[in-house]
């Protein structure tokens, strides 16, 4: 592995302190709401996942993911602040972002193909980051090219013709 490739590939044992911190954090938030779930963690790529399983209901996860993302920049700001380090942690509850990863990427081919089928550009809903990049990806498997626009929160995917 040369210089540049070991700067670039992830600490594992520092992803796994962040997992640890965010874990012991997510729990504590549970513990307080009186809420039972339980806390699993993975390293995925090059950020921590932390995953909240076994819950019955959707409060955590929030119309269209709006608490999940909250929670998510508390657990990340949690991490900063014991490590001093910015966190690209995922926070993950009772599966939401699988289903959404699935639903996004199914949009992204439909709308790839729309695109193609047309020749004409074709815009989307307001996304968060973690949406954006999976729509990305999808047109990108399907052959064509997209971008991100405007300002966020309000920022939206562009998938364009060939």
């Amino acid at each position: 592995m040369t210089e540049a490739e070991q700067e670039k590939a992830p600490d594992l044992n520092a992803l796994e302190q962040e997992g640890e911190i965010a874990a012991d954090y997510v729990e504590g938030l549970l513990d307080i709401a009186d809420i039972d779930g339980d806390i699993d963690m993975d390293v995925e790529g090059d950020r921590a996942l932390v995953s909240v399983v076994g819950l019955k209901g959707t409060e955590l996860v929030g119309p269209a993911g709006e608490v999940l993302e909250a929670l998510q920049e508390l657990t990340r700001l949690a991490v900063h602040r014991q490590t001093g380090e910015r966190s690209r942690l995922m926070l993950d509850v009772a599966g939401y972002r699988e289903r959404r990863r699935a639903e996004l990427t199914k949009l992204g081919t439909e709308i790839a193909n729309q695109v193609k089928e047309r020749g004409e550009p074709k815009s989307l809903q307001p996304m968060t980051p973690f949406e954006r990049k999976i729509v990305h990806d999808a047109v990108a498997a399907a052959g064509l090219r997209s971008e991100s626009e405007g300002e966020e929160p309000q920022r939206y995917v562009v998938v364009l013709p060939a």
